[in-house]
């Protein structure tokens, strides 16, 4: 790889993306593999610290999900794509960290509050889930990535990897970087139904959804509730509809705003030119849906060969860590 900065940034695997996934994560992802040294992961151990009742789908979901990242421009040679439990290293390190980490620095997290608020988990937490944080530094901090791309939600993760990288340092020698939160500036593309997009919701628009889908879709958004009848002034500031025609750039946008505040625009006009729009849209952002698509082994074989290359820098990593632990007893592994 090349001596630019390095970046680490990875998903679980959900399987097909969503246009929430494209703003949110994709499209940044495809910018700055061009100005970074870049490292793009699946984080399939970090899917069962929620899922581990049901992992039939893991692989599918896996390929459909990498199949996407492909799609929209991600460049296995420009970037390498892993897959999380294809590198041990990744394991290992986590264990090493463990030992540092005060539980009360997971226990205080945020994150793990919302989730466990959002899932109904109250205080039935399990181990791994707890341990998402130290799983996490290890992803980043494994291949000494400098910056991490992250939304604002995931930034107290972000800090709890500079306090484990500043606690191993400190203990030990200064092996490791402390990691810059990288924020990602995306648009809030809420759901069909007003609600944050997801498919568990059955709200999202599909990076891949047929045109029949997508007009369905469309016309089933909510919009600005005070609209009630053609005719009525709008207020697009509160309209989803018109959030969807500005962040894919439709060139008409200041006429729609300008019409649905004067009431010339009904909502199911405004809707249908998105469904349209939103069709050539998908086109455009995904010009190497042809070339990867129903081409599993293909995926597969990058996947593969992005781990193996991958595992080379983690183990790198992993060796000069055990040496400023004192646990390398000059055996070579």
């Amino acid at each position: 790889m090349t001596g630019r900065e390095r970046i680490f940034s990875g998903m679980r695997p959900t399987g097909q993306m969503h246009i929430g996934h494209y703003f949110g994560v994709l499209r940044n992802w495809v910018r700055l593999q061009h100005e970074y040294e870049c490292i793009f992961g699946v984080a399939d151990w970090h899917a069962l610290t929620t899922s581990f009742e049901n992992t039939k789908d893991l692989e599918t979901h896996m390929i459909d999900m990498v199949t996407d990242w492909l799609s929209v421009g991600i460049d296995p040679q420009k970037c390498l794509l892993m897959v999380q439990s294809l590198v041990p290293e990744h394991a290992e390190l986590h264990l090493l960290f463990s030992m540092i980490t005060p539980v009360g620095w997971l226990e205080r997290n945020p994150v793990l509050k919302q989730q466990l608020q959002d899932m109904g988990l109250k205080e039935a937490v399990g181990y791994g889930h707890l341990g998402y944080p130290v799983l996490m530094a290890s992803d980043i901090l494994i291949y000494k990535a400098s910056k991490v791309p992250v939304g604002e939600d995931q930034v107290p993760h972000i800090e709890i990897t500079r306090e484990i990288a500043r606690r191993f340092n400190s203990l030990y020698a200064p092996v490791f970087p402390e990691p810059q939160a990288l924020l990602t500036d995306s648009p809030r593309i809420l759901g069909i139904d007003g609600r944050k997009m997801s498919k568990s919701l059955g709200n999202h628009i599909g990076l891949s959804e047929p045109p029949g889908e997508v007009r369905r879709k469309v016309l089933a958004m909510f919009t600005d509730p005070e609209k009630i009848r053609r005719n009525d002034p709008g207020h697009p500031e509160r309209c989803n509809v018109f959030t969807f025609h500005r962040a894919t750039g439709n060139t008409r946008v200041e006429e729609i705003e300008r019409d649905c505040r004067s009431g010339t625009l009904g909502c199911v006009t405004c809707k249908q030119e998105l469904a349209e729009h939103l069709i050539r849209f998908l086109e455009t952002i995904a010009p190497h849906r042809g070339e990867y698509e129903g081409k599993q082994e293909l995926v597969r074989e990058i996947l593969v060969e992005g781990s193996r290359r991958a595992r080379l820098l983690a183990r790198e990593t992993l060796e000069e860590a055990r040496r400023a632990m004192g646990i390398h007893y000059g055996i070579a592994r």
